[in-house]
């Protein structure tokens, strides 16, 4: 269908009614940070012109820096591998969480915050949408595959920020977030940043748990009075009252934090999540298997770089362009590229868990 004609050099989506008139109005990307600007908390990220790149570029007419840094993210193939890679459970079954459902649950979660108190919104949602991109197939096992070939070791923020994403030429202040997203990292540099490390954790002790609860690994009986009688035990509950606590604490002191209650209760949920969940026999074995089966990748295309460039590489740059192609991998195509270039067993290969009918 090629749209409805209805006035002299329009075309409009539906038929039978025309769409609302809406004043003509047009706000260029100054007057939007301008607008931005004063809506905005005194402590948040301003975006200014074409943002602070290692690769400088002209501003975008209507789209705010931190909006196009966005707008990249959303459209990368990093960001969309998301959906066929590990949170929990490999081979994700209906409804269990993936790393992209995950990535969007923090967004939704940072966001909320970040709305509330004044911060930059953009600025949030690009952080929260890339922080997981430099993780490897297979969930966090990945990181240990990958270890033994990368100095200093793997990890998964540091090479989302400073690999994967490195082409799209991202904004320094996204890039650091998402670098310094994990509580072992340096604290993050812009308000926006400490937002979402506090978003992921509580997105994922809290849809962690619902996954569990469905494919019946643990029931709700099981979670501890410390958090339940505190945040609840849907996670529905639960991020309503950890959103709330980070939201009062950045409204009332200025001090992007929980108040300690809220904490321990989180603190107590993820506690019970690794040792219910995560550190659970299945898990632990899974764990192996895919830390098994990643490193005789990475390992096969060291040996044959010819596999992945035809000129050949040096022995160093063999080593990251290996590393980097494995795991930027999904689930499927790595334990199916196992399969078919390794010969590996399907039956040493991770399995999935279903959800209880």
């Amino acid at each position: 269908m090629r749209g409805n004609p209805a006035e002299e050099g329009l075309v409009f989506a539906h038929r039978d009614t025309a769409p609302p008139r809406i004043e003509p109005m047009l706000l260029s990307r100054e007057q939007r940070e301008e607008l931005e600007d004063q809506a905005s908390n005194g402590g948040a990220t301003r975006a200014r012109g074409a943002g602070d790149r290692v690769i400088a570029e002209q501003p975008d007419p209507l789209r705010t820096c931190f909006e196009r840094d966005r707008d990249r993210i959303l459209h990368s193939n990093a960001f969309r591998r998301l959906a066929g890679k590990t949170q929990v459970f490999v081979y994700p079954a209906d409804h269990q969480r993936t790393r992209l459902t995950h990535a969007l649950e923090v967004a939704q979660v940072a966001t909320s915050i970040a709305r509330a108190t004044g911060l930059n919104v953009a600025l949030t949602e690009a952080m929260a949408l890339g922080h997981d991109c430099g993780h490897g197939p297979g969930g966090h096992a990945s990181e240990e595959a990958f270890d033994l070939f990368i100095p200093g070791g793997y990890h998964h923020a540091v090479w989302g920020a400073d690999v994967v994403l490195r082409p799209l030429n991202l904004c320094q202040e996204t890039l650091d977030g998402i670098r310094n997203h994990s509580w072992s990292r340096p604290t993050p540099s812009t308000p926006e940043g400490i937002v979402v490390s506090w978003a992921d954790r509580c997105a994922y002790s809290c849809h962690d748990l619902e996954d569990a609860i469905s494919a019946g690994i643990v029931i709700q009986d099981d979670v501890p009075l410390s958090v339940s009688k505190v945040i609840g035990v849907t996670r529905s509950a639960q991020l309503r009252s950890l959103i709330g606590a980070l939201v009062t604490s950045i409204s009332t002191t200025g001090q992007i934090g929980m108040a300690t209650s809220y904490a321990e209760a989180l603190a107590d949920l993820r506690a019970f999540n690794y040792e219910r969940v995560y550190n659970r026999p299945e898990s632990l074995a899974q764990g192996e298997s895919v830390v098994k089966v990643l490193k005789a990748l990475v390992e096969k295309f060291i040996e044959s770089p010819e596999l992945l460039a035809d000129g050949g590489l040096s022995e160093e740059d063999a080593v990251v362009a290996s590393v980097t192609y494995v795991a930027g991998m999904t689930d499927r195509f790595a334990f199916d590229t196992a399969t078919r270039l390794l010969g590996w067993p399907a039956s040493q290969l991770p399995r999935g868990i279903s959800i209880p009918s």
